[in-house]
């Protein structure tokens, strides 16, 4: 096989190699069938058992139950934007959010459209360097629901638990930190996040809802905006995404296998150590971008002393095989993306890289 590098990409981002091959292999004819999974009827036997079983397999890792249906559906978590609001925003018409970065921004600018929207939190006049503490949190007792987004893969911050919110029902924008660690989700009325960071290929968005919340989703809607039509016809309303789907699926049993949630927050809080450990120990060589009780786990930022450096050193990480380091184009420096996917050795050869890049320059 051609040499892989290592892919610090905020998304479309790494998948893990057991689940490449094992796609490879099936890839010219599933189990046998003659056929690809990207040409079967999504309707026919065998890619009913593969929803099923992702369905299945994402219900032990997460201990979701019954009263919760799994959609997969698409447009990504920016579709999300819209489709929480119209849904869920009725009776009370005004939903409170928390603002924490680029993606929170965007989702309160569709909700604006539906609804009175209370920006109960937002650090904005900081340039989201952190998460608002508690006490911070203006919240509305009679609002629809509470959306805040977990993980900011721009600013590189991160919710280390969720907000409290009392009786108003929370909605979880978690497409960058999804299954990296065990939630509780009985303290949600909804969860949802894009695929293309931690848990699939781009073009699947799954959406974790409380059922007892579908009823709010009216009739008037456009069809494929109404989560209880999803729901009602277990994400087959249309052809789904159906080699996401397996794919996703695929890496559902490959966390299991890793021995679940539990073990992969593990992995990722001393992949996460080893790095920001380093950043650390290099009195401002390298600098954090985020204070310290924010930063994510799934997405590094750091600066160097000046932008030359910077320029420099993602053209040599880029020839060293470390990809995908430049920051995003809105915010500048360096971000590696150490998802669920990114393995061990790859954080510690790029501590290595990194130290040598500081002993040079």
């Amino acid at each position: 096989m051609e040499k892989r590098i290592y892919n610090f990409a905020a998304g479309p981002a790494i998948l893990p190699e057991e689940v490449l091959l094992e796609a490879q292999k099936e890839l010219y004819s599933y189990k046998g069938s003659g056929m690809s999974i990207m040409e079967m009827s999504h309707r026919g036997k065998i890619f009913d058992s593969i929803i099923k079983e992702a369905d299945a397999d994402l219900r032990k890792l997460l201990n979701i139950s019954d009263n919760y249906s799994i959609l997969f559906l698409q447009g990504g978590a920016t579709l999300q934007f819209s489709m929480v609001p119209l849904n869920l925003m009725l009776p009370a018409n005004k939903a409170d959010y928390i603002v924490t970065g680029t993606w929170s921004k965007k989702a309160v600018k569709e909700a604006k459209r539906v609804g009175s929207v209370n920006i109960v939190a937002s650090t904005e006049n900081e340039n989201f360097v952190r998460i608002p503490n508690q006490n911070e949190l203006k919240l509305d007792s009679t609002a629809a629901y509470v959306h805040f987004t977990s993980n900011n893969t721009v600013y590189g911050t991160e919710w280390k638990t969720e907000p409290e919110v009392g009786n108003v029902p929370l909605v979880c924008d978690a497409s960058s930190d999804f299954l990296h660690k065990k939630i509780d989700i009985n303290k949600y009325a909804l969860v949802y996040a894009g695929a293309q960071k931690n848990i699939g290929p781009a073009g699947v968005v799954v959406v974790i809802i409380r059922k007892d919340m579908l009823e709010r989703s009216s009739d008037s809607l456009h069809t494929y905006m109404n989560y209880k039509i999803h729901a009602d016809n277990g994400s087959m309303y249309n052809t789904p995404t159906t080699f996401g789907i397996y794919i996703a699926g695929l890496v559902f049993k490959w966390l299991l296998n890793m021995g679940g949630l539990d073990k992969m927050y593990e992995r990722n809080l001393y992949k996460a150590k080893l790095l920001y450990d380093y950043i650390d120990s290099t009195n401002g060589f390298y600098k954090g971008t985020v204070q310290r009780d924010s930063r994510s786990l799934m997405n590094v930022t750091f600066r160097l002393p000046n932008e030359e450096l910077e320029k420099k050193i993602i053209a040599e990480a880029e020839s060293k095989g470390f990809s995908g380091l430049k920051g995003h184009r809105s915010v500048g420096g360096l971000r590696a993306s150490i998802y669920n996917a990114f393995p061990v050795k790859g954080v510690e050869d790029f501590v290595e890289f990194l130290k040598d890049f500081k002993s040079k320059n």
